[in-house]
This record gives C-alpha cells, sequence and structure tokens, in this order.
C-alpha cells in the first residue's frame, strides 16, 4: 500500500456511494509476530502524511493458531523529523533470527497502540461455529506434526 493507493481507495469509494473513509491497512507476518519491517514503515510513512489518522495492522496467522489467541498489532510511525532515543523497543517480543536485523533497524520509527476487542452475540455465534469446525479437522489431523514444525521453523 502507499498513500497513492489510499487516495485512490478513498476517490473510489465515493464514486461508488460509499462514504466510509480508508482509515489503514493490514497485512499479515505468518509465523515471526506482530510489528513493522522497513517495507511497512516506508509504506506507513507514505500512507500518514496523505491522510491523517492512517494505521498498519499486522497479524500473525501462525501465532494466532498455535495459541488460540489473536496475535495481532495495530502501529504508526513517528514524523520524519521525530528524534530517535537510545534504547530497545518499548514492548517484548519474540523475533526469528532471520528478521532480528529487520526489526531492530527500524523499531525506533514507529510505536505500537493499544487494541482492544469487542464481540457482538453474532461475533461469538460465527466464532462458535468456526472453533467447532476447526477442532473436528484438528481433529483429524496430526496437529503435533504441524506444531513441532512451527516450533523447529522458530529455533532456527
Amino acid at each position: 500500500s502507499s498513500g497513492i493507493n489510499a487516495e485512490y481507495g478513498q476517490s473510489s469509494a465515493k464514486e461508488v456511494g460509499r462514504e466510509e473513509n480508508v482509515v489503514g491497512w493490514y497485512h499479515s507476518h505468518p509465523g515471526y509476530g506482530c510489528w513493522l519491517s522497513g517495507i511497512d514503515v516506508t509504506t506507513q510513512m507514505n500512507n500518514q502524511k496523505y491522510q491523517d489518522p492512517f494505521i498498519a495492522i499486522v497479524v500473525d496467522p501462525i501465532r494466532t493458531l498455535s495459541s488460540g489467541k489473536v496475535d495481532l498489532g495495530a502501529f504508526r510511525t513517528y514524523s520524519e523529523n521525530h528524534k530517535i532515543t537510545e534504547g530497545g523497543p518499548s514492548r517484548y517480543q519474540s523475533i526469528p533470527l532471520h528478521k532480528i536485523e529487520d526489526f531492530g533497524v527500524h523499531c525506533k520509527h514507529y510505536y505500537p497502540l493499544d487494541v482492544s476487542y469487542f464481540r457482538s452475540s453474532f461475533d461469538e455465534k460465527l466464532l462458535n461455529s468456526l472453533w467447532k469446525q476447526y477442532r473436528i479437522n484438528a481433529l483429524s489431523s496430526n496437529v503435533d506434526s504441524s506444531n513441532q514444525n512451527y516450533i523447529s521453523n522458530q529455533v532456527k
């Protein structure tokens, strides 16, 4: 995504009679956590120049399935003239070794937002149905094998 895409999204939504505004973008980091890479920081910074507020959301579907809890982060970047301070990131995260350099180089260019969840009674029914289907599928597959592969890949 870029600022140009955000503007395009705004104008094309209005052309079809939608009054909602684009307020952010999302993507996934399967198996390596919720944080912004260098490309993500640039994308978010460009979007924030064209529209504010604008947020980046990152979800890790593999960690979500492994833990049973949604692994999701919401972020904003600091302005280009923000003075970068010394020290590590504000929150601890488990980052795979092959991604640690990208994380470390860019972790001071953005900050996390607090995230809370709301579930309606309809959401609850839908999630229960999905969870029931997931359990049926999990029981009919070798879950230990997939978890073992995930853990092995994290240790490399």
